[in-house]
């Protein structure tokens, strides 16, 4: 799962890695493709709402035993992806040039988000369905599959992006088309992998009949994830209206590096939490709730020695990660100093992950959502506004909200995961024990 994680994050920051390197237009480029993560967060929330909602809900009923009603939910997922697909799709190209202008568009960066969204718009489909079905083959058990998903994604568009950028001369627009090529290949492989004889779940049209009390199960679920992807998009709109109005083009492109750099350094976080959500989950239904514990001490350790020495370097080294992205010298003098407030504390982000995905894997998606909703709404949204406001802060105040949140919001979501799901897990485990002799 987590080299899994790997290779999904070279699939979308390699576009900001080639964009940033076009000749003579690279920031104004760079940053015309950080005006469409919006859009791209929104979708990709949606993906996560059937998706990751879904998952646990069929690993739960495997581990029960529940065969019929894990393939169920596969497959209304698979009905939900396909339709709110083609609903987003259409929604966004009615409305995008209204959407970039209000999310900090220039006029000299509105052509670079245009030319990019419009193309990526067209392939929203199979990213919904490769992203999202990707979860089930991962719930069955099939973790190399899923990883073969997103390495034959990536590996593709890492290919064609080059080609179709700076061979063929098609800007942003070939590094859209690579991008919506690679999706396609991708979710066609989850599709014949999900409908062929190794899957132990199958898709099949009697499964895609919508059942309501599945679906707000899925919905319930997945809510949490569809919240941090929903409210990313919320906070990006946020940073990037701010950032216009205190610094201009070069600062929405420095944010668009720092959340690039920000996505590579999560992968193995982001890897270890989605691979242990499965194994809490069919051992939750199994009843065998010390190996659920035993899962939460792992994601807990790994997550925050991770993030630790993640933060030291770069503190210590910002300019090489900003130079993945960006050779613009005055955008690495400006940048190194943001990134250097930006990942302060980093390592308090581990809690929030590893407590938010313990609640997801369980089902217990109230906590789940509330604390997407706290850390990013509550808290990193009204300083984003306020403090470039105060004290003279200007575009380090919305760089700083960032660190402050992940305090806040990470402490608090862990701490109540251990009083209200460690704990109680271990009463759980001695009371089998005890009933099991």
């Amino acid at each position: 799962m987590t080299l899994a994680q790997l290779i999904n994050v070279l699939y979308n920051v390699v576009d900001r890695m080639y964009i940033g390197h076009i000749p003579q237009a690279s920031t104004l480029a760079l940053t015309g493709l950080g005006l469409t993560f919006p859009i791209i967060s929104i979708i990709t929330a949606f993906a996560n709402l059937f998706g990751m909602g879904g998952a646990p809900l069929c690993s739960i009923a495997r581990g029960k035993g529940d065969h019929e009603r894990a393939e169920t939910i596969m497959g209304n997922a698979f009905f939900l992806l396909v339709t709110v697909g083609l609903g987003l799709t259409a929604l966004f190209l009615l409305f995008k040039k209204p959407l970039l202008y209000l999310f900090g568009a220039s006029s000299q960066t509105f052509p670079y988000a245009d030319s990019y969204l419009t193309i990526y718009l067209c392939g929203s489909v199979f990213v919904m369905v490769g992203l999202g079905m990707n979860s089930f083959i991962n719930s069955q058990g099939f973790a190399r599959t899923g990883m073969m998903t997103v390495l034959l994604g990536a590996v593709v568009n890492i290919v064609l992006d080059p080609l179709f950028i700076f061979v063929l001369h098609m800007g942003v627009q070939g590094a859209a088309l690579a991008t919506i090529i690679a999706q396609f290949l991708s979710a066609a492989w989850v599709l014949r992998f999900l409908t062929g004889k190794k899957a132990i779940y199958r898709i099949q049209k009697k499964t895609m009949k919508l059942q309501w009390p599945l679906v707000k199960e899925i919905i319930a679920l997945g809510l949490s994830n569809f919240c941090f992807a929903i409210t990313n998009s919320l906070v990006q709109i946020v940073c990037n209206i701010n950032l216009q109005q205190f610094g201009g083009d070069l600062y929405i492109g420095i944010m668009t590096v720092a959340g690039s750099i920000r996505e590579v350094v999560s992968m193995p976080i982001n890897g270890v939490t989605s691979g242990a959500q499965p194994v809490m989950g069919y051992n939750f239904g199994a009843e065998k709730y010390e190996r659920v514990r035993s899962s939460i001490r792992f994601t807990s350790v790994a997550c925050i020695v991770y993030t630790t020495v993640i933060w030291i370097v770069l503190m210590v080294f910002p300019e090489p990660f900003i130079h993945l992205f960006n050779s613009d010298p005055q955008l690495i003098k400006e940048g190194a100093s943001s990134l250097n407030v930006y990942f302060f504390g980093y390592f308090m982000m581990a809690f929030q992950q590893a407590g938010q995905s313990t609640f997801v894997a369980l089902g217990k998606s109230k906590q789940a959502v509330f604390f997407s909703l706290l850390r990013k709404v509550v808290i990193v949204v009204p300083l984003t506004i306020l403090l470039p406001r105060m004290f003279g802060l200007g575009v380090v105040g919305v760089f700083l909200a960032e660190p402050i949140s992940n305090f806040v919001g990470g402490a608090a979501c862990y701490v109540t995961m251990l009083f209200t799901v460690y704990r109680p897990l271990k009463g759980a485990s001695e009371d089998r024990v005890t009933a099991d002799t």
